[in-house]
């Protein structure tokens, strides 16, 4: 692995720290709000900022084609990652979700490949599928054999939102990893602002007393951290280190979002998850050692 490719690992790195307290912090918001009021409110609100930031850095215009990439990740980042993944939060805990969460390097390495012309070795494969076979046995396990109602709104999250973040880190290299998501919410401001609005007056009707302090600092949390900061690190490390190698740092993730949630949040976690959590993490070093052919350099330009 070669110096760009372990900075992009370590950029992915910290990106999934900061993504790892998103379930946890949502758990919190859901349990007063709308999930829906969460999901799309907390992209509105990041837009501000992100305008800010592109006005003074006079960024030019995204193109039609840059137009279209970035419809296609704020489909999976701003709308689909964070709607469903909000809605899953009432019904399962956080540590919970974060492991059926572990399927989405695996739906990026697929994503990468198509659309960004990766050619993952067989090894990176196999490690990916047993990876999310471990997942998935997880699931089946939390769940006295049944998926849950929660596991499945994950698992439309985790496949429209790894859409987005494989067309995201392909776009990133040509417009930049800020830039990206940036620009995926400022041009999704105008369709967010009426839904985000009537659902706000909604709650206010339903739930007229005062938003406790503990809900808005979660909200502060997932709006500024998990839906834009988070991402300067996380698409620029997707785009220097490889969007299937990197995508796979994601399942570091699962150790985090289990020790802050028991840390910080007080949720029981049973031993059985720290084991399905582990299993999980020996198979992404498995696909650390294993070879990623890069795209080559017509499919990049494309």
């Amino acid at each position: 692995m070669n110096s760009r490719e372990t900075q992009g690992m370590l950029l992915g790195l910290v990106g999934v720290m900061v993504f790892s307290l998103t379930l946890p912090m949502t758990r919190i918001v859901v349990a007063e709000w709308h999930p829906l009021l969460n999901g799309l409110g907390r992209a509105l609100l990041a837009s501000v900022p992100a305008g800010v930031l592109l006005l003074w850095r006079r960024e030019r215009l995204p193109n039609w084609a840059q137009l279209k990439s970035l419809f296609i990740v704020s489909l999976g980042v701003i709308i689909a990652f964070p709607v469903f993944s909000a809605w899953s939060m009432k019904y399962v805990p956080a540590s919970h979700g974060a492991v059926v969460n572990g399927l989405q390097p695996l739906c990026v390495a697929i994503y990468a490949a198509w659309l960004s012309h990766e050619r993952p070795s067989k090894l990176f494969w196999v490690s990916a599928l047993a990876g999310s076979a471990i997942v998935v046995a997880f699931a089946l396990h939390a769940g006295g054999g049944a998926p849950q109602a929660g596991d499945l709104l994950m698992l439309i999250a985790v496949g429209i939102g790894a859409l987005g973040y494989a067309e995201g880190a392909r776009l990133a290299k040509q417009i930049g990893g800020w830039q990206v998501i940036c620009w995926a919410l400022v041009v999704s401001a105008p369709f967010l602002a009426p839904p985000v609005a009537w659902l706000a007056w909604q709650q206010h009707v339903l739930h007229p007393g005062p938003v406790a302090l503990r809900t808005w600092l979660a909200f502060g949390y997932v709006t500024f951290f998990s839906q834009f900061l988070g991402f300067f690190a996380w698409y620029a490390g997707l785009a220097m280190g490889g969007i299937a190698r990197v995508g796979q740092v994601q399942l570091l993730q699962i150790f985090f979002t289990i020790a802050f949630s028991a840390l910080f949040f007080g949720e029981s976690v049973a031993p059985s998850t720290w084991l399905f959590a582990a299993a999980v993490i020996a198979t992404v070093m498995l696909g650390r050692r294993a070879v990623v052919h890069p795209a080559p350099h017509a499919a990049r330009a494309g």
